[in-house]
């Protein structure tokens, strides 16, 4: 029992503890001499192998707190659980799922769920390109964003690939971007995407910093029936390519580059804005 005023009040020893475990969490950051803190997450889930390889290859440059959802959320864009309370599970010190999205997340590690503030938000490794177009629809580039607008430095990780994978060269280049980055830092609202082509690391031919490229695909949508006749949909498309533009992140991925591209949170179209505004009216 703990008293407050004139009033006891009952304190779960579940409670205790865990403020006990965070105070001992925050001493042994502040005494180890200046470590940075990574916050990892995905779209791919807990249980991901890309996200153990960052885990695996970020641990020797930080201290490592995991923040990701319970199963794939895939495509998730940045979309915000609203309707109903999201779940935490601890699964082993510093490493947590959550019943939500990447953005979810992301959110709730730095608004409270993390005892200390981390330096960096890096979120992948992701099975499958976030190249073009994809970034508006990536859940993995959407926990880098969300670590961005809540005024952390972010960094989203993707293989070129759907098969067969191999993460040990983009956790490798990830670590070494971190470290050569760590002191001139990533400028505010500013993400990097990094996108590395699916080659043991003796084949890859360095990296370069890209733009947005464009990406095309098939806009199928295939309609069935379900066994009490009613419709339903599934939403998807082919793989046509890709627009040959110099010095887009596309490009250098097909030539076998490491594409690093920063990306803003400020979607405001300034060359509009700036230089061909749209006509002056009245109204109302």
């Amino acid at each position: 029992m703990v008293s407050l005023s004139n009033h006891a009040y009952s304190v779960p020893l579940w409670w205790i503890l865990l403020q006990a475990r965070i105070t001992l969490v925050r001493l042994h950051l502040l005494c180890d001499n200046g470590r940075m803190i990574i916050l990892l997450s995905n779209d791919d889930g807990i249980q991901s192998e890309g996200l153990t390889a960052l885990e695996k290859g970020l641990a020797k440059i930080g201290e490592i707190y995991t923040v990701a959802p319970d199963r794939a959320q895939s495509s998730m864009s940045h979309a915000l659980t609203l309707h109903r309370p999201l779940r935490v599970h601890e699964l082993s010190p510093r490493r947590m799922s959550v019943d939500g999205t990447p953005v979810d997340c992301v959110k709730l590690a730095l608004t409270g769920l993390l005892p200390v503030k981390p330096d960096l938000v890096v979120s992948g490794i992701n099975k499958g390109p976030n190249l073009g177009d994809d970034i508006i629809y990536s859940g993995t580039v959407s926990a880098a964003i969300e670590g961005t607008l809540l005024g952390i430095p972010a960094i989203a990780v993707s293989l070129v690939s759907f098969e067969n994978f191999d993460f040990t060269a983009a956790a490798e280049f990830t670590a070494t971007l971190i470290e050569r980055i760590q002191q001139p830092g990533i400028p505010a609202e500013t993400l990097l995407n990094v996108n590395v082509p699916h080659l043991p690391k003796d084949e890859l031919k360095g990296w370069k910093l890209t733009r947005m490229g464009k990406r095309h695909y098939s806009e199928n949508i295939v309609e069935r029936i379900d066994p009490r006749g009613g419709k339903y949909y599934w939403i998807g498309g082919d793989d046509l390519g890709f627009a040959h533009d110099d010095g887009t992140d596309c490009v250098a991925v097909h030539e076998g580059f490491i594409s690093v591209t920063p990306l803003q949170v400020d979607l405001t179209d300034h060359k509009l804005l700036h230089e061909a505004p749209l006509p002056h009216f009245p109204w109302p």
